[in-house]
């Protein structure tokens, strides 16, 4: 699976701390933390018909994770949906668009990755696209890649950091595999999620998707969690082996990104009919119905 660029993004402006500039203008510092060290924090947003779905959900992880990291400042909440609404103002932008919200600890005075060299506060960047959902909704390929997620032990997920390198490597894998993308295991080889989105099976009739032990708590996976069980499929998070996977009638993957896709194949084997099964495609039109009516207003 691989984005194709969209022509509609060849002219956007992005946002750096209150500037608008043009996508082929630089805007950050080479002293920025997270070019120094992929120190920062990050959030993905969709845009639909000007309101953007689980907006402060999506803040308080942010601002969650930055105080993880002990960040000493963080715009309020406000400020950063104004910077939002301006960055898709600049940009004639209303609806079918990612917006990828990245906060750094901000620019330091020498290089080195102690934080007491950040004394200039803050770096927020917004930068908007018109993206629709990304994945092929006919069925994904994945490849379980020897790269692990990490346990808390580690690092914990609960920091939804931008420092990505343990899903680019996955990812690398996919690639050479010639599959959409990766399923990654935790520590103990129970499943973790893929490279980029969170998964979900069904099994006689019921969702189970992984426990949040070695993958961010998803947004997307926790709005499927609370709308399953109303759509008559009861849901449950725990523990899921690989073969688990192997033998699902139906396996979909969830985020904001790409909404619900199915998932056909794993590992050369055929999940369920091997095309999109009935649960997936329900609760992927309730999903996209409740997204872009329960929204927050920004424009």
């Amino acid at each position: 699976m691989l984005q194709r660029f969209d022509p509609r993004n060849a002219d956007i402006s992005y946002w750096v701390n209150g500037v608008l500039r043009h996508r082929d203008e630089p805007g950050l510092s080479p002293f920025d933390s997270v070019v120094q060290g992929g120190d920062a924090v990050w959030e993905g947003l969709r845009l639909y018909d000007g309101r953007i779905y689980a907006l402060h959900e999506h803040l308080d992880r942010l601002r969650r994770s930055a105080i993880a990291l002990n960040f000493a400042d963080i715009p309020s909440d406000s400020d950063i949906a104004a910077a939002v609404t301006a960055t898709l103002r600049a940009n004639d932008m209303r609806d079918g668009v990612h917006v990828r919200l990245t906060l750094t600890r901000g620019v330091k005075v020498t290089s080195g990755m102690d934080p007491r060299l950040n004394t200039a506060g803050s770096t927020l960047i917004v930068l908007a696209e018109h993206k629709p959902p990304v994945y092929d909704t006919t069925g994904l390929t994945l490849v379980t890649a020897s790269v692990r997620r990490p346990g808390a032990d580690v690092l914990d997920p609960k920091i939804h950091h931008a420092n990505l390198l343990n899903s680019i490597l996955a990812k690398i894998e996919a690639n050479v595999a010639g599959a959409d993308d990766a399923l990654m295991l935790d520590p103990r080889g129970f499943v973790a999620e893929t490279n980029a989105t969170h998964l979900f099976a069904v099994v006689d009739g019921a969702l189970v998707t992984p426990r949040t032990v070695a993958c961010p708590e998803g947004i997307t996976r926790d709005t499927v969690l609370r709308l399953a069980p109303d759509a008559g499929v009861p849901a449950t998070a725990r523990d899921v082996s690989l073969v688990e996977m192997y033998t699902a009638d139906e396996v979909f993957c969830t985020g904001t990104m790409g909404e619900l896709a199915a998932v056909t194949t794993i590992d050369g084997r055929t999940i369920g009919s091997g095309e999109v099964g009935p649960i997936t495609a329900k609760l992927s039109a309730i999903y996209q119905e409740y997204a872009r009516t329960h929204g927050t207003p920004v424009l």
